[in-house]
């Protein structure tokens, strides 16, 4: 399905990062960085020309050789790894930063991938996350079309039980990303840190 969606010339998300990245970039632990579902790369580009060692998984090819055309484009290097995340294994205690942008995985994926992005993160590194909300399914702007893909806060904290939120909210925002998210957006926003 994803190499389908990503086998069009243009970048169907963009090549500019997410908004709530782009405004959150200053905060997160500089080194290195896991970008969880990167798709066609714009947030693992956007963090490599910050200075970050950045690491793409995503299970499509097509959508990873885009990333990898990207990073060439804007002078950096990226690294690419193609997997399910239902099979990828986090390092413990590697990464100094991990990010999650919309990452819409089945809830019993998600709760066992959210342990182990606390796990696999170095003592004060920083996990970024944005995603819908169940209140996506009435805007139908973008997202998954089933409440078990989609997020909300309070889930969040008990699933990052380890971390400490410096920033968590649910907000509607305007999301122009390219042509599958566009309208508003019901999204869940969380900069988090392990102490």
């Amino acid at each position: 399905m994803w190499d389908e969606e990503y086998s069009v010339e243009e970048y169907v998300y963009g090549k500019k990062p997410n908004e709530f990245l782009l405004e959150m970039s200053e905060k997160l632990t500089k080194g290195s960085v896991l970008c969880l579902a990167e798709g066609e790369g714009r947030n693992a580009v956007h963090l490599a020309r910050q200075g970050f060692a950045a690491t793409a998984v995503d299970l499509s090819k097509v959508g990873l050789a885009k990333a990898e055309k990207l990073a060439q484009e804007f002078g950096v290097t990226i690294q690419t790894v193609t997997a399910d995340l239902d099979d990828y294994v986090i390092e413990k205690g590697v990464w100094d930063s991990i990010i999650s942008i919309s990452c819409h995985v089945h809830q019993d994926l998600r709760r066992r991938l959210h342990r182990d992005v606390v796990a696999g993160l170095k003592e004060g590194g920083t996990f970024l996350l944005e995603a819908y909300t169940p209140k996506q399914l009435e805007l139908q702007t973008g997202g998954p079309p089933s409440a078990e893909y989609l997020m909300e806060l309070a889930a969040l904290r008990e699933e990052l039980d380890g971390l400490e939120f410096i920033h968590g909210q649910e907000l509607v925002r305007d999301v122009v990303e390219g042509i599958n998210h566009t309208g508003k957006g019901s999204v869940v926003q969380v900069l988090a840190r392990k102490t």
